[in-house]
């Protein structure tokens, strides 16, 4: 595909599926629950202050309001800050074949640029954020495939950051071109497996990610030039981008259940399902066995110290859902860092990799558990894929009831509002402004850092 028909898609208004804008909401709403959830953690907290400290505008119409907090800092910075709050709580969507996540950086950008649009409607923020979730998946596709390094999401999804401010601020094929060729530049190409070798608050780079490509944009927008970025505009990308504007890839993303890894998530479901159908308790069970593909065999092994960790624990998530029956945002921070009982339980888990499941990685997320109970009793579920994506879809009553469990402390009318965006902002006449309104003031527990 030729950079022209790229930009057209990217630039111009155009028909999109109501399948495509219909996802497009749910996935911005679920990912605005996230960040309300993730208000109170301390990484956002420090994101939130760093933006503020360090990253102000001097003119009004180039700050926005940081979410969930009600402060202001330039749209770099707003960016940086909600793109961090986001990735760091780990319940965010994704789409098998990138290896990653795009709303954690893309809905960040729509809500700071919608700030000055205050007659955008919902559908077209709705049409923006698809056509972004869409340049970002082939960006991040193109990438995988054309270097041996596997990056964090940030170095793609700047991408879509810049696409998106190209959009929704008017600019012209050629400064598009030059938006991307910045973004792919300065994006952070860092090391996703040394970030599960030692997890952090760096998490997937998405906060870098949004920070990169809001600043593209806007460079280009004063004239700053950027070399073309590869994974778009050359002959090597030609072949990942050819079924732009058929294929619609934000209706394969996953949505997930966790606050945790989804490379984790099959061996939680497997393991639910054999406690659900067996009516197990924790002190029935012996020992679990865990079958995955190698990246998930690789994540953190002990009884994590903080919230990064817990994040990437396969075998703590799996001794939460033994021990807790769920896992929520409770119990990857504060206290439930020191739950002794799920300490115990971590004991009692063995992960090894399974070469069919390996194989299968990444366009899909395979595990299988075996309990070995104290009775004597083996039990095993079989091959099973993790939940929330067309493999394995959660029912929208499974996905509202994630998003009422994740956003915590929030008032429960301001959660019933902002669910019912989902309907709302399809609707012709709302205005995105509506959005606006519910995600700027600060929650209970989401102090200023």
């Amino acid at each position: 595909m030729r950079f022209d028909q790229i930009a057209e898609f990217a630039l111009d208004e155009r028909a999109v599926p109501e399948a495509a804008i219909d996802m497009g909401a749910l996935l911005l709403i679920d990912t605005l629950g996230v960040a309300a959830g993730a208000a109170s953690l301390e990484v956002a907290r420090i994101a939130r202050a760093h933006a503020v400290r360090f990253h102000g505008a001097a003119r009004a119409e180039d700050a926005a309001t940081l979410l969930f907090d009600g402060r202001r800092a330039s749209l770099s910075g707003a960016c940086f800050a909600a793109a961090t709050q986001i990735d760091n709580l780990d319940a965010h969507d994704g789409y098998n074949p990138t290896k990653g996540h795009i709303g954690c950086a893309v809905v960040p950008a729509l809500c700071a640029l919608a700030e000055h649009l205050p007659g955008l409607s919902g559908r077209a923020g709705l049409a923006a954020l698809v056509m972004s979730y869409e340049l970002s998946a082939r960006a991040a596709i193109t990438l995988h495939n054309t270097v041996s390094d596997y990056h964090t999401s940030g170095a793609w999804n700047a991408l879509g950051v810049a696409a998106m401010v190209a959009r929704l601020r008017g600019h012209d094929a050629e400064t598009l071109r030059h938006a991307l060729g910045i973004a792919e530049y300065h994006g952070p190409r860092s090391q996703m497996m040394r970030e599960i070798a030692n997890p952090t608050m760096l998490h997937d780079g998405s906060g870098m990610g949004a920070l990169v490509g809001m600043m593209a944009g806007l460079l280009a927008e004063d004239g700053f030039q950027g070399a073309p970025a590869i994974t778009v505009d050359s002959a090597e990308a030609a072949p990942f981008w050819g079924d732009l504007g058929e294929t619609w890839t934000i209706t394969q993303n996953y949505i997930k259940p966790y606050p945790i890894c989804r490379w984790a998530h099959a061996a939680i479901d497997a393991l639910g399902l054999l406690m659900r159908d067996n009516d197990l308790k924790a002190d029935d069970v012996a020992e679990i066995e865990v079958h995955t593909f190698a990246q998930a065999a690789a994540l953190f092994a002990q009884m994590p110290e903080t919230t990064s960790q817990a994040q990437y624990s396969l075998p703590f998530a799996l001794a939460v859902r033994l021990v807790r029956g769920w896992i929520g945002p409770e119990h990857i921070a504060g206290a439930g860092l020191r739950d002794a009982a799920v300490a115990e339980a971590i004991g009692r888990i063995r992960v090894t990799e399974a070469a069919r499941h390996s194989e299968r990685f990444p366009l899909g997320r395979w595990s299988d558990v075996t309990l070995h109970l104290r009775d004597g009793r083996v039990l095993s579920s079989g091959d099973v894929h993790a939940r929330g994506g067309p493999e394995a879809p959660m029912q929208r009553s499974e996905i509202e009831e994630k998003f009422h469990a994740v956003t915590g402390p929030m008032a429960p009318a301001r959660k019933a509002a902002l669910w019912q965006m989902t309907d709302r902002l399809q609707d012709p006449q709302t205005r995105f402004a509506d959005l606006l309104a519910l995600i700027h003031a600060p929650l209970e527990g989401a102090e200023h850092g």
